[in-house]
């Protein structure tokens, strides 16, 4: 029995031949996320169109809302009026945007805004960003989940020193709102080298583009420093990539059988870390090319282990490493310990379920070694982690009778992803649905 009822499992369809399909995508919910953030602060209100609509970002909208801020529209475009921030309860779910992001905004708010979230969540390490607000001038009660900001209105905001070599997210949780704080913000890191530091680039490039005045490292992989100048957040009318991590599993269908799947509306430039699934890809042995904004994947007969450091895409290690367990030779994959603070320990939930089936997956001090190895059908645990389920699809087109424990938890940010899985397996007329 799981907390709220019997464990369901899902059977990964399978397939016999190649893949062919063409899959459209909705939003990115890292800008998504981003995007609400910044016009709730904004100094007017603004307009998001492809919006995700997914457990995350149903919950930042929510956590919004009952702050205060006005946000209309029920599907992909929303209508965001800013209002002053009051307190509130707010349900983080599992969503490290928001128990991240939000704390610093409700500093912002006029009263006390209550935190909580999943029993998972609650292991989730959050003190750094809360130990921040503590020194910008902030009063918070508590280190993990459950924890509340007394927002007063506002923040003296000022310099502070993090170590966010656990995530990326409290860099950009305090970027995001530090343009609002009365003496702007200066972040300093001081710690191990930044994971996922396409993050911050993207947070960066947001907050420039509703002409909040940011400095920056130029080398975002020894960035130490940023600094976010006092002013108003300009609003602005966001429209919304498709979100390209999300496209990954259904990419690695076309590596794994050797056929071709294409995502319409692939940017020609972003600061999504999921473009690197191009490279990865490619290093891999399949073909990959852009024709008018749409991206193809072609698989290779054969598909070659890979030697990586994943440090700063490390939400694309749950895909990778799905491939790499049926590549033809070893892979190594590096630079990803801090996976073991995402919404499991992803590093040890891959290799406990790629072994469960058969495969031969080491856990190193920075990532996994995967010795390829013949793998058989059995019980695939997602534990609670959306990341966690579409890597047990990638593997269940290969491997028959893998059967998938709540796949449910991939509405966190793809409500649709079993239905759009189908719709790809369609066209394979050797699929077991």
């Amino acid at each position: 029995m799981g907390e709220d009822g019997p464990v369901t499992y899902w059977q990964a369809p399978h397939v016999d031949v190649p893949v062919h399909a063409t899959v459209s995508l909705p939003g990115s919910k890292s800008i998504t996320n981003r995007a609400l953030i910044l016009a709730a602060l904004a100094d007017g209100p603004s307009t998001l169109t492809g919006a995700l609509r997914s457990r995350d970002t149903n919950l930042m909208i929510e956590a919004l809302r009952a702050m205060g801020t006005r946000i209309e529209g029920d599907a992909d475009t929303l209508a965001v009026t800013p209002t002053p921030l009051g307190g509130g309860a707010v349900d983080c779910g599992l969503a490290g945007t928001i128990m991240r992001f939000l704390p610093p905004a409700a500093t912002l708010a006029t009263g006390a805004v209550a935190f909580d979230g999943d029993t998972q969540a609650r292991a989730r390490p959050l003190r750094t960003i809360l130990e921040a607000l503590r020194g910008l001038g902030a009063e918070v009660d508590g280190d993990t989940l459950p924890f509340t900001v007394h927002g007063k209105g506002a923040l003296r905001g000022g310099t502070v020193t993090i170590d966010a070599s656990g995530s990326s997210q409290f860099v950009s949780g305090l970027l995001l709102s530090g343009a609002r704080f009365e003496e702007g913000l200066t972040v300093h890191h001081d710690g191990k080298a930044l994971p996922s530091v396409p993050h911050i680039e993207m947070t960066v490039e947001m907050l420039r583009r509703a002409d909040v005045s940011v400095e920056a490292p130029a080398d975002s992989r020894k960035a130490q420093t940023w600094i976010v100048h006092p002013g108003p957040i300009r609003a602005v009318d966001w429209e919304i990539e498709p979100d390209l991590s999300n496209a990954t599993p259904f990419l690695a269908a076309a590596a794994i059988t050797g056929g071709a799947v294409s995502i319409p509306h692939w940017p020609r430039i972003t600061t999504q870390p999921g473009d690197v699934i191009r490279e990865i890809l490619v290093r891999m042995g399949a073909e990959v090319g852009i024709v008018d904004g749409v991206l193809t994947v072609r698989g290779p007969e054969r598909l070659a282990g890979i030697d990586i450091d994943l440090h700063d895409v490390g939400e694309l290690t749950p895909t990778v490493a799905a491939l790499a367990a049926l590549a033809d030779s070893p892979s190594w994959l590096r630079g990803i310990a801090h996976l073991r603070g995402h919404e499991t320990d992803r590093l040890a939930a891959l290799s406990t379920e790629i072994n469960r089936l058969g495969g031969k997956v080491t856990e190193t001090e920075d990532g996994l070694e995967i010795v390829p190895a013949e793998l058989h059908g059995g019980r695939w645990h997602s534990y609670a982690d959306h990341r966690m389920a579409t890597a047990g699809a990638i593997l269940g087109l290969k491997v028959p009778g893998i059967e998938i424990e709540d796949i449910g938890t991939t509405a966190k940010t793809l409500p649709d992803f079993v239905d759009l899985w189908a719709t790809m397996l369609d066209s394979a007329p050797g699929a077991a649905h």
